[in-house]
């Protein structure tokens, strides 16, 4: 039975990996994927998604007017599931359209993004997820600064934390770091952690 999936994870836990596998398995029974992400993204080239260790795919790029059910109604019974990277960059209509894709044409979509930005809001296509998902999880991966668990994603600017702005700023490694709620509100911050990053 087809299912709306969300899986969320901070920065680093392996998410675009994730797709990536997920893709192949089909893929490799003959069965067609649709892989889409968000156009903001452009840290690799809009439409591109790639994960850390270098495994990358051209995806379908999802604009604040894509109309991501018509997308894949057209393609029929070929689209065997749908696969989103970057899923909370998402607004509201999106997630209702991959409710919609699951429910009418039974086809699973998976989604997979952050949940909370930097400054600890959901956003907009994460609260949707979180709200019409038939099935969500969690991937975990560990604090950059200690061996806790990750649960937020922290902004740096300048070697300083940054906790107010624009919700949405690309970036990696250069600009966040996956952290506990012990180090969000006090990151240990120093020349050596900075080399790491670079």
């Amino acid at each position: 039975m087809a299912q709306l999936f969300y899986t969320y994870g901070a920065m680093n836990s392996g998410k675009t990996m994730e797709i990536l596998k997920v893709a192949h398995n089909y893929e490799e029974q003959g069965k067609h994927v649709l892989i889409l992400t968000s156009g903001l993204d452009d840290r690799k080239g809009v439409g591109e998604v790639a994960s850390r260790i270098g495994e990358s795919r051209t995806a379908e790029p999802i604009f604040e007017t894509t109309n991501i059910y018509d997308e894949v109604a057209q393609m029929g019974l070929t689209c065997s599931c749908v696969l989103i990277d970057e899923a909370q960059f998402l607004k509201k209509e999106h997630v209702l359209q991959l409710a919609k894709i699951v429910d009418e044409l039974r086809i699973p979509v998976m989604a997979f993004g952050l949940k909370n930005d930097f400054r600890n809001e959901l956003f907009e296509g994460s609260k949707y997820l979180l709200l019409y998902a038939d099935k969500i999880e969690e991937m975990k991966t560990i604090c950059w600064f200690c061996a806790k668990k990750a649960i937020m994603n922290l902004r740096i600017h300048d070697g300083q934390p940054v906790y107010e702005g624009e919700q949405v700023q690309i970036g990696g490694n250069e600009s966040y770091f996956p952290v506990c709620r012990e180090h969000y509100f006090n990151p240990p911050l120093t020349s050596e952690s900075e080399d790491v990053k670079d």
